[in-house]
Parts: structure tokens; sequence; C-alpha cells
């Protein structure tokens, strides 16, 4: 399997896509959703809360609780393998749901 430390920087790369592109994305999502430009940055930066949070898979791994990583947001992980996995998101949401999903 693929090493906790791999993982991580991952994450690390991810976290940094989204921030680099994050006008885009809120651009993409205002022009395929009909979201205000401010609603779609909100989906896109709550989305990119997770991730940040997400790069600290190396302590995650322990299956800790989380409380308040962020306003009105509490997290716990479980240690278990979930092999592949597919996710069904609502169309209102369409970055924050799924990054909340897939880190």
């Amino acid at each position: 399997g693929t090493s906790v430390l791999t993982r991580q920087g991952i994450m690390f790369k991810f976290q940094h896509l989204i921030k680099e592109n994050m006008a885009e994305l809120s651009k993409n999502i205002t022009l395929e959703q009909g979201k205000t430009l401010v609603d779609a940055e909100g989906d896109v930066i709550r989305g990119l809360q997770i991730v940040e949070h997400a790069c600290s898979v190396t302590s995650l791994q322990m299956g800790e609780t989380m409380p308040g990583v962020t306003k009105d947001m509490d997290t716990y992980s479980v240690r278990a393998p979930l092999g592949v996995c597919a996710g069904i998101t609502p169309f209102n949401f369409p970055a924050m749901i799924p990054l909340w999903m897939f880190p």
C-alpha cells in the first residue's frame, strides 16, 4: 500500500491546486450552476478547509475525533479500509460536498 506520508504529500498537492485555481473553480461553478460568484467562492473555500484538514492525515490515521475543525464542523475518523468508492453529490454544492467525501 501507499505510505501515509506519500498520501499526505498528495493531499498537500491537491490543496495547492485548489488554492491556485480557486478563481477558476468559482467561475466554473457560477457558469454551470448559476450560483452567485460569492456563493461559489464560499463553496470552494469550505471544501478547501476540509482538504486542509485532510493534510493532517498522519494524525487522522490514529482514529481521533477532531471537534471544532472550523465553524460548525467536527470530524472523526474510523480506521477501516473501504476499497473502491463512489459518491453521489447534490447539484447545489458541486465543490464542497465532493471535497468532504473524498479526502
